[in-house]
Order: structure tokens, then sequence, then C-alpha cells
């Protein structure tokens, strides 16, 4: 489960990191491995993510993943071996059940936060619930996603920040919403690299700005984000999925050192 984290009393930020997708098993570990490493180093409560299968690609022939079962087990075995909670993205009521046999939380996309069903099935299994903010949705409206899974019995949830539109190829993120969502009273987790998006490139291949990373990420520590969301990869530029987007593996030693210390002097401003 979730370690006990009592956020916004000092304590260290939330870690959820991980690569995008599954791609196979020695780099689920080998990830796995290390960022659990790090948060030992840093002191930070950490959840493992890594996705079982894209279901929303842009092409038909992206990369979707290498087999439902076999990816979930693969999750799994990191979550054992490593001794820590593990995250994955599920897209219907039926994927919500099957998933929770696997992992301790259920990640509702941003593009179906508004899915009632999917929503109440993921409440029902009695993992974590983490819910994307829709890129389309004001930061009050995220409440009324918040309370379908409170009212199916489960208070168990996570809102994560994503970005909204700004125009056809951008997000921006609005950082007033942070502490809107906060009053809701569960955590806020800013997901730093889908937030740096370019969706809807003519290529058919999101494009990024990995560049703003670290920025993007001491922007929400400054505000008093509750977590930081990443997605990590030895060599993005070979990633299946989102590698436009997502962290060197080896830069991210130097971007927690730099988020503690931040960490550091906000809760003792």
């Amino acid at each position: 489960m979730i370690p006990s984290v009592r956020f916004g009393e000092g304590d260290a930020f939330l870690l959820i990191a991980g690569p995008c997708v599954i791609e196979d098993r020695e780099m689920v570990l080998h990830i796995a491995e290390h960022i659990g490493g790090l948060s030992e180093k840093y002191k930070l409560p950490f959840v493992f993510k890594a996705s079982y299968r894209k279901a929303n690609r842009s092409r038909t022939d992206s990369f979707t993943g290498i087999g439902d079962e076999k990816a979930l087990q693969i999750l799994k075995e990191a979550g054992d071996k490593f001794h820590i909670p593990v995250i994955t993205d599920v897209h219907s009521p039926e994927e919500a059940e099957m998933a929770s046999h696997f992992v301790d939380v259920l990640q509702v996309p941003a593009f179906l936060c508004r899915q009632t069903d999917l929503l109440v099935a993921c409440a029902k299994t009695g993992c974590a619930v983490s819910i994307k903010k829709g890129q389309f949705l004001s930061p009050a409206s995220m409440q009324f996603a918040v309370e379908k899974v409170v009212e199916a019995g489960n208070p168990k949830v996570l809102i994560t920040e994503r970005g909204t539109t700004f125009g056809y190829q951008d997000l921006v993120v609005d950082f007033r919403g942070i502490p809107e969502m906060q009053q809701f009273g569960y955590p806020v987790i800013l997901d730093v690299t889908h937030s740096l998006q370019q969706p809807n490139q003519s290529g058919g291949v999101t494009g990024g700005r990995p560049g703003l990373i670290e920025h993007m990420a001491r922007a929400g520590i400054a505000v008093g984000v509750d977590g930081i969301f990443l997605e990590t990869h030895p060599d993005p530029s070979k990633a299946k999925s989102d590698g436009a987007n997502m962290l060197p593996l080896e830069l991210l030693d130097e971007l927690l050192r730099k988020l503690t210390l931040l960490r550091d002097v906000v809760i003792n401003m």
C-alpha cells in the first residue's frame, strides 16, 4: 500500500516515477531498483509507475505493450522484489478488476477522469486511486471525480495535475489549481513530464520539452505540491512510448537532490 505520509505537514514529497510502459523485464527491474535506491537516499516515499499497456496512441503502429498479464506480472515482481508499492493506469472497469490483483494503486487517465463506471470500479477494488485531471477540466471540476471514488467507499484518493490544453499542440499548468484542489482534502501530485507534452504533432507522435522538467518540478515544489510524478528511462531516445518528454534516468539523482533542498526551504519559510 501507499506509505503513510502526512502530506502538507513538513514531510518529504511523494515520488511517483518509472518508465512510460513496460518494455521488458530487465528494464523494469533496473529502473525500479535505481529509483528505489534514490528514494532511500533522499528519504522520499516512492511509488513505482509503469503502464502494462498503452491504450491511447495516436497511430495504430505505435507500441502498446508486451501482453497484459506478462506485463502485470513483471510490475508485481518489481514491487515485491524491492518492497515498493506500484501503480499502473487502467481504461475500463474490467481492467481495474484485473490490474488490482497486481498493483497497489490504480491510475485513471486524464481523458477518462469523468468516466463514472471506471472511477467506481477502481474504488471498489480497494486499491488507492490516482485520478489525473483532464486536460479539458478546471481544477474545481475534479471535486466531482473525487466524490465518485469516495462515495463508492474508498477514501484513498490522489489527484494528479498534468496540464491543460493550450491551443492544439501544447499544454500549460495553472499553478493556482494546486492549492485549489488541495482544499478537497486529498494529496495533489504534479505530473511534470506529461505536463510538458506537445500533443497532436503532424507526424502522429507526441512531442515534448524535457529540458523544462526541472523547472516544472521546482515550480511545483515551490507552490507546495504533495508529490511529484515523472517518467524516466535509461535512454529516452529509444523508449517505445513518450520518449520525447521523459527524463534520462541518469539525471534523476541530481534533480531529486535539488527538489529535496527546495522542499526544505519551502516548509521552513
